[in-house]
This record gives C-alpha cells, structure tokens and sequence, in this order.
C-alpha cells in the first residue's frame, strides 16, 4: 500500500510540546473499514500499521481473521462480533489495552430489518473511544450516535463508518475527522468515516490510500481538548 496521505508522505510520529514548552501526549488513531472477506486481510492491516504507528487501531467489518494480527505486529487485539454477521468491530494496541465493552444500539422496527448493531466501547490513555459501524438508514444512524452520546460521559471519540450523508450536529460534539471522501458508491464519492468528538481536539486528520478495501483509512492525532 503507498504510504502518501493525500499526496503527502506519512505524517511523522506524534509527540509534540505546549507553546509553554511542557509535554502534550498525542494518541494517533487510524480506523478502517477492512471490506469483511473480500477487503484487506490481517497481513494488510498490519502493513498499515507498520507505516503509520498508530496508537490504537480500529477495525470494521472485521473477520476472525483478524486474530492473528498480534503474531504478526504484537500488541494485543479485541474483536467484537456482530449478530448474525460474518464480521463485527475490532481494536488493537501495542500499548496495554483494557478489554472494552459493548453497547447495543436502535434497531429499526421496519419488516425484514437488518441484524442489530453495536459499538464498541474502549477506555484508553483516559479517553473513551466509540468504534463504529452504523447503519445505513440517515435517521437511524443519527438515533445510534445519540445513544452512544447520551450514555458515555467525559471525552470522547466517536470514530468508524458512520454510513451517513450529509451533517451531522450533536450538541458538544465537533466533527473533527478528515473532510476527503472516504468511500466511492456508483461513482459517487461520500465522505462516510467521521470522527466526531467531545473535549479532544485534532491536530492532524488525513485520508490514506485505500488499498484493497473499499474505504479509505483515516489517521487522526487527537489529544485532550485545552481549557
């Protein structure tokens, strides 16, 4: 996979310093939607994650395939699987990584509704982040996010597939991932991967290449919102 963000090489690991000179630490998230079994395999997103050294890495559409991604890069890996699915949600770190939990989310009333949905929710470096993979339905994967939001106090990053067109306004909450479409639906571009947040602050969101998923990774280096 070519290592360019937007025509730009990879942005370079993540510690930066305050104007007053004391240490900020920067968490760089990368989350990717992997295609279930047609996509990117275990050994793709560990050439991901060998080229851009995220933090932590989130998964979705993820196979039980992804299991051996800690023989191959180390760390240590949760997948989360989805209800009558052959995929479901997946993280990884290289740093200690607390098992996360699961939050079930609205389902649809309608006849011949799809599997119900869920997020998966992970405490880390004192952040909580949301990994998802909402539906498709634009009210209800609004309903999904409030849910997340309503629930989980403090920061926190709601990150993944979003399936969602158009914006999206949440009180307290920024959209703070890359602008750049994300996704190419019958020719149409969409900008489906989003991260929106609440007290953490961006300082870098970009678009990898895609390789061979239909979605693009996104690389974000978030930390604590100041103030």
């Amino acid at each position: 996979m070519d290592a360019r963000l937007n025509g730009h090489e990879p942005i370079g690991r993540i510690r930066t310093a305050e104007p007053s000179g004391s240490p900020q630490s920067v968490l760089r998230v990368v989350s990717w939607n992997l295609l279930r079994l047609v996509g990117a395999g275990v050994e793709d997103v560990a050439e991901l994650i060998g080229r851009y050294q995220p933090d932590l890495m989130l998964m979705q559409e993820a196979t039980a395939e992804v299991a051996a991604l800690p023989g191959l890069v180390g760390g240590t890996l949760y997948r989360e699987p989805m209800d009558r699915r052959v995929y479901g949600l997946a993280a990884w770190s290289l740093r200690p990584l607390p098992p996360p939990s699961a939050l079930p989310l609205p389902v649809s009333r309608m006849p011949g509704r799809v599997p119900p949905r869920l997020s998966q929710i992970i405490n880390f470096a004192g952040l909580t982040f949301a990994n998802v993979h909402l539906s498709h339905g634009q009210l209800l994967n609004r309903m999904q996010l409030l849910r997340i939001v309503r629930t989980i106090e403090g920061p926190l990053a709601i990150i993944g597939d979003y399936n969602a067109v158009g914006p999206i306004r949440m009180r307290g909450f920024r959209d703070i991932g890359p602008r750049q479409p994300t996704h190419t639906a019958n020719i149409i571009p969409f900008r489906l991967d989003r991260c929106m947040a609440r007290g953490i602050d961006c300082r870098i969101a970009q678009v990898a290449d895609r390789g061979p998923s239909d979605h693009h990774p996104i690389v974000l280096d978030l930390s604590v919102a100041k103030g």
